[in-house]
């Protein structure tokens, strides 16, 4: 009986500080909602020698909203949960010599080096997971960093090569001419070969600058490319890089 009894005690001691716990870690919970704008693209690191020239290159509405809760670990550090929905894109226009790249004219598939203009479009819309280290500097600034996951719902990566000539699959294989008009052109649409998973690193900071109201700037670098090890039919590998303006407002 008396064992009983001391079990029993134990067993509501435990309860009791496991209640503790979950108040003290929901009462320091912090909840930030975010909405921002991405500013950036998929480029190949470095850049290559075949693209001679950026010619153009024009922002597209890449909006993000989001949910951040932070958990304070210490006075300093803490650990931060997000779940993202996003889009990332862009339009670019570059101008490139022996360029490897396939492409579709009329109804036939080429697969070459290329000399030209290349028009391209990619847009990407995804749900974005974020898990981050933070380092709170003062009572208004937190600084953050860590990796992401990024799952597509919906991509597309498409474009045109024109103004120049294809070599048939060396750099000395027959020459395809490619004009400035519509059938005279090539064009390209890998949208199904891309990842429907990206990972990479996001680095930032929040700057709470009215009551609960405040702006944030992040970086998040892609260290996966948007197509998967296995594709060659462009030439190197692009990564997503993009930079994210901010406001956000902290409910507790």
């Amino acid at each position: 009986m008396r064992k009983n009894i001391i079990t029993i005690g134990i067993m509501m001691l435990a309860f009791g500080m496991v209640g503790n716990v979950k108040a003290g870690v929901l009462d320091s919970l912090q909840l930030r909602a975010r909405v921002g704008y991405n500013i950036g693209g998929t480029a190949p690191i470095p850049m290559p020698e075949t693209i001679r020239s950026i010619d153009s290159y024009t922002l597209t509405p890449s909006f993000m909203v989001g949910v951040d809760a932070l958990l304070p670990l210490s006075p300093k550090w803490g650990i931060s949960l997000g779940v993202h929905f996003e889009n990332k894109g862009m339009d670019g226009d570059v101008t490139t010599k022996s360029y490897q790249m396939e492409v579709v004219k009329g109804n036939s598939k080429l697969s070459g080096r290329f000399t030209g203009h290349v028009s391209q479009q990619v847009k990407q819309w995804m749900l974005t997971i974020p898990v981050q280290a933070t380092l709170q500097l003062s009572q208004k600034v937190t600084l953050k960093g860590g990796p992401y996951l990024s799952m597509l719902t919906s991509k597309t990566f498409s474009g045109i090569a024109s103004d120049g000539y294809l070599r048939e699959g060396n750099p000395t294989g027959a020459k395809i001419l490619m004009g400035n008009k519509e059938g005279e052109w090539a064009t390209y649409d890998f949208d199904d070969d891309m990842r429907n998973l990206q990972f990479g690193l996001g680095i930032g900071a929040d700057w709470q600058v009215y009551k609960s109201i405040g702006v944030s700037a992040d970086l998040n670098w892609g260290l996966t490319g948007i197509f998967p090890g296995n594709f060659k039919a462009i030439e190197q590998t692009l990564y997503p890089i993009y930079g994210t303006i901010g406001v956000f407002y902290r409910f507790k």
